[in-house]
This record gives C-alpha cells, structure tokens and sequence, in this order.
C-alpha cells in the first residue's frame, strides 16, 4: 500500500486491530497553526510539527508527568483537548494565587495556580506554609497534587496517588512530611489542607496510561486472556482507553469555529479565537473496484501559548475487509474533481498539470 500525504501538514498512517482482531487502517493528520492576534484569524505555522511517534515525558519515562502522547491512537470517541503551558501574574506584578481558565465550545475548566509551599508539621498539626510570590509558574501533573510515598524507615513500603503517581504534596507520615513541597494547583473553592486528602490533581496536560481513572478502561489481561485473546484486546477493553485528557477535558469531535478563551496562561493574561474549519479528507484507492471517500474526525486539539501555536488532529479509523494489502493506495488531503473523474473512470493517470506531464512522458517530439 502507497501513503500519499497532498495535506502541505503532517501526515501518517499505522495499523491496528478492534476486539475481534479484525485489522484497522489509521491515518492521522495534525496541522499547526499560530494562535492570532485579538480579533484575527488562524494561520498555519511554517514550522508544522511531526507526528508524534512514542510517549514523551518531561523527564524520565514513568516517573515524570507526559508531555506528549503518541499520534498514533486507534480510535478517539472524543476530542482531547490539552495545554502545554504556564500560569502568568499581570504584568509588572507577582501574585501568591492566581485563577487560570481554558475554555472551548462549551468546556469550561478553571483552577488555581499557588506559590512555592511547603508542609510543616508542629505542635498544632499539619499546616501549608506561606507561599512565596511568583510572576511565572508552570502547569503540570508534576507539580500537581499526588505523587509516591516511600518510608524512610522502611524503602520497600511505598503508598501511590493512583490518580497522579508523579505529583506532589501526598503524605500519610506527620512524622516524615514536615519540609515536603507541597502541589502548586488546586481547585478554586477546594484548597489542599490535608497531605492524606484525596484531591483531584489540577493540570491541564495528558494522563498517564497506568493512572486512574485511565487503566480502567484498559481491560483485564489475566490468565484466560493469555490462553484465548492475546495478543488482540481483552473482551472488557474500552476504546476510552485512548483519551488521553482528563474526563473535564474532553468534549465532542470538534468541527472547526468553536471558540477558544485562555485567561492567564499567556504573558497578556488574555487570548481569544476560532478554530479554523479545514477539510481534511482521505481517500482509499482499492486494487478492484472504486475508491471511497472518508471523512476523518478532529479528535485532538493541543495548545501551547509559550510558543504561540496550537496542533489540530484528524484522525480516521478504518476496518479492513482482510488486510492493508487490501489497498493499492491511501492519499490524504483535498483532490481536484479532475482527478475524482480521472478515478472514477478506469483509475487513468492523472497528472496536476502539464508541467508533471511533461516531466513524467517527456518532450514531445515532432513527427517527421
């Protein structure tokens, strides 16, 4: 099969499989467009970022909060929608708290942003210290509530925030917390008091495959799986499984002309826009018979202020009857409605214009 990427973005393709092990043909597309000026209207970058091939983390894998998750996921019910970023005080000013807010169509989701702390534990209990001012703090599940207790008196003996293993602030020991940092987020009216609390960590970036409520929907992998299903998915595999955003998070597939809101999360404390309504087709071209045209669903939209651009990701899931083989091309991107006709009607050469004849033929040559 020829992957035939017309989009002027990046483009892919991959293979996987649903529960009953019938093969799925992937193709993701993902534009990167500059996030306007007040009032204006989305462009695209000229740098277009690739397709991410593997998890990347901000440090090292497992023990740091994801930065970016594969391109490559089968199926997305919903869109994603996640942010890359940082928390800003007015300018000229530093803040000890700040209320951070992302908005898009109808999602809503705001939180607040604190100052360095720490727990210190006296006479009185457990109490938060003071927080020091800041002008920027980063936004991260790694500075989030959460994160993995290990006893000093006994190293094997370890307690994890399964809803954020890589965060911080989390204790059950008022012997050994006293000095710990405690988490830089936290709900507006829900503010973090107690280290054994169970708090929602507050980030806006992607959920780690083994953290919950994610890997419930990951299935069992048990011995009846190891004798009968393996290596397909597992009878209870959920296809929520590959969202990567938290469940306030996600909404339905985006269509292009929702509006997006970001309130302190960028040095100006405030940006607006649409988002761009762009056909992105697929075309699958058979060995036999006429090609097909699919429409891929936006199922990802990434937003990164510091660097004053934002990812759009189609993605189409496609069942094969058997295989890709089954295929003879896939071309990603609009195609002119010569080459539809050119299709159509005995799959003919199709040139873009005479200067590609040319180059593909030759010269004529005059007759004698």
């Amino acid at each position: 099969m020829e992957f035939v990427n017309e989009t002027g973005v990046a483009a892919g393709w991959t293979m996987g499989f649903e529960r009953t092990g019938r093969e799925l043909l992937i193709v993701a597309v993902k534009a990167t467009f500059c996030i306007p000026p007040e009032s204006g209207e989305p462009t695209l970058d000229p740098k277009q970022i690739p397709l991410v091939e593997a998890d990347t983390f901000t440090g090292e894998p497992g023990l740091s909060a994801p930065l970016y998750e594969s391109d490559y996921a089968h199926h997305r019910p919903r869109c994603d929608v996640l942010v890359n970023g940082r928390a800003y005080a007015p300018r000229g000013h530093t803040v000890k708290r700040i209320k951070v807010a992302i908005r898009v169509g109808s999602m809503v989701k705001e939180f607040a942003v604190v100052g360095h702390r720490v727990w210190r534990s006296g006479a009185l209990g457990i109490r938060a210290s003071e927080p020091e001012p800041f002008e920027v703090m980063p936004i991260s599940y790694d500075n989030a509530f959460g994160g993995l207790e290990r006893s000093k008196k006994d190293p094997s003996s370890a307690r994890t925030f399964l809803e954020n293993p890589v965060g911080r602030g989390f204790s059950h020991s008022k012997q050994e917390i006293d000095g710990q940092l405690m988490p830089n987020t936290e709900e507006v009216d829900r503010p973090v008091v107690d280290p054994a609390g169970a708090y929602r960590p507050m980030a806006l970036g992607p959920l780690g495959r083994h953290w919950k409520p994610r890997a419930q929907y990951a299935g069992t992998y048990d011995q009846e799986w190891l004798d009968y299903r393996a290596p397909f998915w597992p009878n209870d595999f959920d296809y929520q499984y590959f969202q990567c955003a938290p469940p306030d998070q996600q909404v339905p597939h985006l269509r292009g002309g929702e509006e997006v809101v970001l309130r302190n999360l960028t040095p100006t404390g405030f940006a607006a826009f649409k988002l761009p309504s762009v056909p992105m087709p697929v075309w699958l071209i058979p060995r036999r018979g006429q090609f097909t045209r699919v429409a891929p669903v936006i199922d990802t939209l990434l937003i990164e202020p510091d660097f004053e651009r934002f990812m759009l990701t189609w993605r189409a899931t496609i069942p094969m009857r058997r295989s890709c083989f089954d295929l003879k091309r896939v071309i990603a991107g609009q195609m002119s409605e010569a080459w539809q006709r050119a299709q159509r009607y005995g799959n003919k050469p199709y040139y873009k214009g005479l200067a590609e004849l040319v180059r593909v033929r030759g010269p004529r040559r005059p007759r004698r």
